[in-house]
């Protein structure tokens, strides 16, 4: 009898588990994502490579001008420069803000990005360098240099 019970008790159960109650919230499986070498196209540094890989195509370098400034007698220049060398292994894009400036500067990584500017303002020096934030506010009078790494 009770071999006759535990049989139509565990066939009941089978029976109730075979979805005749209409229940239809299964567990759904959701793909494992994993961030690959160059980043997933939702990351920060994804979307600022992609900002990078754009603004490269039309940015015109300052080096030239920025040299010149630096290497000749420019105290009198209502100019300074700002030189930012980006020691990662990510490419960058710095963002320059101030009174009536703005401009982005892409940097590649290893490489030096310089951009002059007018003298004697507050800028707002912003970016991202391998998913690290970078920003500072800093009142610029002379030549301005900063050294990023990841």
């Amino acid at each position: 009898m009770k071999k006759y019970i535990s049989v139509s008790a565990a066939v009941i159960l089978l029976v109730n588990s075979c979805g005749s109650s209409g229940n239809t919230n299964y567990p759904v499986r959701k793909p494992v994502l994993k961030p690959s070498i160059t980043g997933s196209s939702t990351t920060s540094a994804a979307q600022v490579e992609r900002e990078y890989q754009a603004l490269i195509k039309t940015y015109k370098s300052e080096t030239s001008e920025v040299l010149t400034y630096l290497l000749n007698d420019s105290s009198n220049d209502s100019r300074t420069a700002i030189t930012v060398e980006n020691n990662s292994r990510c490419n960058m894009v710095l963002t320059i803000s101030g009174n009536n400036y703005f401009k982005k500067v892409p940097i590649a990584a290893n490489k030096i990005g310089a951009v002059l500017v007018p003298k004697n303002q507050n800028y707002n020096l912003s970016g991202m360098i391998c998913d690290a934030v970078y920003q500072k506010t800093k009142f610029i009078t002379g030549p301005y240099e900063v050294k990023l790494s990841n």
